[in-house]
């Protein structure tokens, strides 16, 4: 019986045959995703323009502009503008590729999106006026009222960062005592169980009648402080409680006191349930900062927001919303970057 055995050449040429088509494949999806976008963005400016609006608008500092200057178009033709230098650069630069394949179905989504809700509102009126003006409108009361927004937006994060970091350290003494210490933990944590579920918003009528000085900021710190001090105290005394045993017999071994136990094993052992007390505190301080600017303050996003729902200029509201979903979100990616730095090994873990 014979064998017939291949040439190596032609060995080589069978087995890199079949990797060929994935490489291109694959250099050639970004590529794909980058027209897609261009496309997406062609598509909504071609549909803002050509077709007629059926919304009856008011008023505004618009109508002196002619069409292709309005906010909304302008920023149609910069993404596509961006979409064109992306595809080029892409080609040319083999390194930015895997970001293009990532990012540019996302852009894509986005401009669809944008497409559909400039029908429904402004070219459809499926949607009616007042209450869901379209993003052409959106955006020109952005620009209208950047300042006022801008003071607002400043003001709001002043109230936020004094209520969280309030809370936060608040919520990490106290958390570090109940989950360290067992007679603090027997007379604390019941004191937690019963008022930490009580809602911040709940003690608006309490906090009004502070008697200090600048009673409506500091109101709406403690307000926002408290919602903070909840899961942040929770969540470090549970991390504290469950420190390993070896960790602290290693140490004591060596002879380490009360205080290098504490602050050099616990709350290190800790850091991931505090840092996951820190991200629930934030998003617990996003809820209560609307409600803590409704203690009649005279400034900030909460107030903005009630201002323009008050004149019915819900497209200035929506305006006000995108912006503070904006600084949200930025503050969130910030934590989960110190987080990233403090717990290294724990890099990816959780994503933001």
């Amino acid at each position: 019986m014979s064998v017939n055995v291949a040439d190596p050449a032609s060995l080589n040429t069978q087995e890199e045959a079949p990797a060929a088509a994935p490489t291109n494949g694959r250099r050639s999806r970004p590529l794909v995703a980058v027209l897609a976008w261009a496309v997406a963005t062609g598509v909504a400016l071609t549909v803002h323009h050509l077709l007629p609006n059926q919304q009856e608008l008011e008023k505004s500092w618009m109508d002196d502009l002619p069409a292709w200057k309005h906010p909304y178009p302008v920023l149609l033709e910069a993404g596509l503008a961006l979409a064109v230098i992306t595809a080029v650069v892409q080609q040319t630069w083999p390194t930015s590729r895997a970001w293009v394949g990532h990012y540019a179905p996302l852009f894509t989504g986005g401009a669809a999106l944008l497409c559909v809700w400039d029908l429904l509102t402004l070219k459809l009126a499926v949607l009616p006026l007042p209450y869901f003006p379209g993003p052409d409108e959106v955006f020109g009361g952005m620009i209208d009222d950047r300042w006022l927004l801008l003071v607002s937006a400043l003001h709001s994060l002043r109230l936020l960062f004094c209520g969280y970091f309030g809370g936060v350290v608040m919520g990490l003494v106290t958390g570090v005592c109940i989950g360290w210490f067992p007679r603090v933990r027997y007379w604390g944590m019941p004191i937690l169980k019963f008022l930490g579920p009580v809602p911040a918003t709940a003690l608006v009528p309490l906090v009004m009648i502070l008697p200090v000085r600048d009673f409506l900021f500091l109101s709406g710190a403690a307000l926002i402080a408290f919602a903070v001090w909840f899961p942040v105290t929770m969540l470090t005394s549970s991390g504290i409680s469950n420190v390993r045993l070896s960790y602290l017999d290693v140490a004591r071994t060596l002879g380490a006191g009360r205080l290098y136990l504490i602050f050099r094993v616990a709350i290190p052992s800790a850091l991931p349930n505090i840092f996951v007390g820190l991200f629930m505190g934030l998003g617990a301080s996003f809820l209560t900062l609307i409600a803590a600017e409704t203690l009649g303050v005279k400034a900030g996003v909460g107030w903005y927001i009630g201002m323009q729902k008050g004149a019915a200029d819900y497209a200035k509201v929506y305006a006000s919303l995108l912006i503070m979903a904006a600084f949200f979100s930025t503050l969130m990616s910030l934590l989960f970057k110190l987080r990233d730095r403090v717990l290294k090994w724990q890099k990816g873990v959780i994503k933001w």
